[in-house]
């Protein structure tokens, strides 16, 4: 797993040797940040599930100001600290080892942020219960973006028809949010794209509703 450009391009990162974590494959990570490229120089980012650093880190490789990083594991956040320090981006950035419910109540009328990373374990209510956490919290400034990962369920190559089901805001509703439409009322969903069993989303908080591929 290595940074794919910017500052620290090509520097290899160090991950934790537990089934506990699930590293954002390099596809996914290519795709997140082409479709958030425009949204990087000068922002303050938050990575609220760690794992090794590397969504925050590529995004200060590639020219947002600062990152806060955080995870309930020590273990997650010394790699996240050695890979920050790896990648000369240590001084950019704030480990935190905290429960993201924990993190949020803390931050709440205190911190604001340009761009969250979610990307909690698979299968489970942490993305929807974060989300919700997020909107009570306040912490996303005007215009801000939540790039989401979660699981779609589906493997093998989807046909049409199943694609636009897949894409459609039911489905979205469904994965991110657990099926929870109080929770999704909060957001509107800017882009959904799916890559493998990973579905990548994009949210932010009013607006229009954007596009899906």
């Amino acid at each position: 797993m290595r940074v794919i450009t910017g500052s620290a391009r090509g520097a290899k990162l160090a991950t934790l040797d537990s089934d506990a974590t699930r590293p954002t494959s390099d596809k996914v990570k290519e795709a997140i940040f082409s479709m958030i490229q425009f949204d990087l120089e000068g922002r303050t980012v938050l990575d609220l599930f760690g794992g090794s650093g590397q969504l925050a880190i590529e995004a200060l490789s590639r020219g947002a100001e600062k990152a806060v990083i955080v995870d309930s594991s020590r273990e997650a956040t010394a790699i996240i600290i050695e890979n920050a320090k790896k990648t000369k981006l240590f001084d950019r950035c704030r480990v935190s080892t905290s429960d993201y419910a924990a993190f949020l109540r803390g931050a709440a009328g205190r911190e604001k942020f340009n761009l969250i990373f979610l990307d909690p374990p698979y299968n489970t209510a942490l993305l929807r219960d974060s989300l919700a956490g997020i909107a009570k919290a306040g912490i996303l400034s005007d215009g801000g973006i939540i790039v989401t990962e979660s699981d779609t369920g589906f493997r093998g190559k989807p046909s049409k028809s199943k694609k636009e089901t897949l894409l459609s805001d039911e489905a979205v509703i469904g994965d991110v949010f657990s099926g929870d439409r109080a929770a999704a009322g909060a957001y509107t969903i800017l882009k959904t794209k799916i890559y493998g069993r990973t579905r990548v989303t994009l949210l932010s908080l009013g607006g229009k509703d954007g596009e899906n591929e």
